[in-house]
């Protein structure tokens, strides 16, 4: 590192006529120039690395501590970022986050547990002085959201949520160019989907837990499954102890999506019908046919997912479809589409920065169509921790995406709209829907809600 700050200040030096050294840090470029960030990555799983991974592409940053309950997970995950970071160096390691935040002052967190987790660990290290990039949903209940928002606000801390489409570049072509523009006229009705055969068939027999796993810590405030196979494999998905089914793992990201493009915030109602209709035999609880309405002033969001079948568009599996009385917008990870009432179709495919970063095509199971988004979701971040402003996914946001996308789990579940106040945190005239917002923790964790600060 040291050979490296040399050569910024020889960059500072050789700029002086341009830009003072004061100049700069009130720009706050110097701080990124002067001293790598200290970076923690808690949740060292597939994606917590993919994330991490993006954040070394874009930033100088140290890796000082990693943790995971998988023994495995852990030693591969700090092996990996020693051949990745400009140090060379391993991080320290952790089997518990309270440890390492503890022996830490990290300057990022980034949390990529499974879901049941999020809330708990994002808030912890906010308490503890760190930003945070936390995978989403933020939490597997409304109030865990409502607690995390808190702190974040309390302790004055940025808080990106990995609801990457926002910085998707051909999703923020269309929102410049097709929306920004004008050219869908008046929107009123979105379609959005998943078709994807996500739900688990799988019945495993129960085992012992393998010595590399605490599983203990792996459930957390969870209620203990039996232990029936590695559960962060993805077999976790399967089950609502640990997330919030598919509606809160697919139509989160395309519903923030159309929130983000259109500039909505609460819906006034929602509604959803659902259940296991196909896949009856397997252990998995989620459902594997839901459909769900988001209402707005003269204009509903309506979600469909299904775990079998066909899609309804096999160009657009995993989409959202935006209406306006002059044109129609297909989106999704992987184009879009405008096809207007008058005139040709326009159509915008993924970006994907293979020349700029070809070691994108070495990296095992890596999103090739999600990694230039994800850089720009890191890249955000930093600016908004220099220049202090928002998140593009902030965390106000990604709490009005995944607690709307929960709502409509318990408006399925009660078989009734449900409104919600985000000022009395409460589903209005409903108090049976209003205990669900809060859920049961396993001993002896504690819910954050309602969030006293530390």
């Amino acid at each position: 590192m040291k050979d490296v700050n040399l050569n910024r200040r020889q960059f500072i030096i050789g700029a002086g006529a341009l830009l003072s050294l004061t100049a700069l840090q009130n720009a706050g470029f110097a701080k990124e120039i002067l001293k790598a960030r200290k970076i923690a990555l808690i949740g060292a799983g597939w994606y917590g690395k993919s994330d991490l991974f993006r954040l070394l592409q874009v930033a100088d940053v140290e890796v000082v501590a990693v943790c995971d309950v998988d023994k495995k997970h852990l030693d591969e995950a700090a092996t990996l970022i020693s051949q990745k970071q400009k140090s060379k160096k391993e991080p320290k390691k952790y089997a518990d986050y309270r440890q390492l935040l503890k022996e830490n002052k990290p300057d990022v967190v980034l949390v990529g547990t499974p879901d049941h987790w999020h809330a708990l660990i994002a808030i912890a290290a906010i308490e503890n002085g760190a930003h945070v990039y936390l995978q989403k949903p933020i939490s597997v209940d409304v109030l865990e959201g409502e607690a995390l928002v808190a702190a974040a606000r309390k302790h004055d801390r940025k808080v990106q949520i990995g609801t990457q489409r926002r910085s998707t570049p051909h999703m923020i072509d269309a929102k410049d160019n097709i929306i920004g523009k004008g050219l869908l006229g008046k929107i009123s009705h979105v379609e959005m989907c998943c078709y994807y055969h996500m739900k688990s068939n799988a019945n495993p027999p129960e085992e012992p837990v393998p010595a590399f796993l605490d599983y203990e810590m792996w459930t957390g405030p969870a209620p203990l499954r039996p232990y029936d196979g590695l559960p962060h494999g993805g077999w976790w998905r399967a089950f609502m102890e640990y997330g919030n089914g598919i509606t809160g793992d697919m139509c989160v990201h395309m519903f923030d999506t159309v929130r983000w493009m259109l500039n909505l915030g609460w819906p006034k109602k929602i509604s959803a019908t659902g259940g296991t209709y196909v896949q009856k035999d397997a252990k998995s609880n989620i459902a594997d046919t839901q459909t769900a309405i988001f209402e707005y002033d003269e204009l509903e969001c309506v979600w469909n997912h299904r775990t079998w079948g066909t899609a309804a568009d096999p160009e657009f599996p995993w989409a959202f479809v935006i209406y306006g009385d002059k044109g129609t917008l297909k989106g999704s990870t992987m184009k879009w589409e405008f096809i207007p009432t008058k005139g040709d179709k326009i159509v915008r495919d993924v970006v994907y920065e293979k020349e700029q970063f070809p070691e994108d095509l070495k990296e095992p199971r890596i999103e090739l169509n999600a990694a230039p988004a994800t850089r720009g979701q890191m890249k955000n971040l930093l600016s908004a921790i220099d220049n202090n402003h928002l998140p593009v996914a902030d965390v106000l946001e990604g709490h009005i995406s995944s607690a709307s996308c929960i709502l409509a789990n318990i408006s399925m579940e009660l078989g009734r709209p449900l409104v919600y106040d985000p000022e009395k945190k409460i589903c209005v005239g409903d108090e049976e829907a209003t205990a669900r917002l809060k859920r049961n923790y396993r001993a002896p964790w504690k819910h954050p809600y309602p969030y006293q600060g530390a």
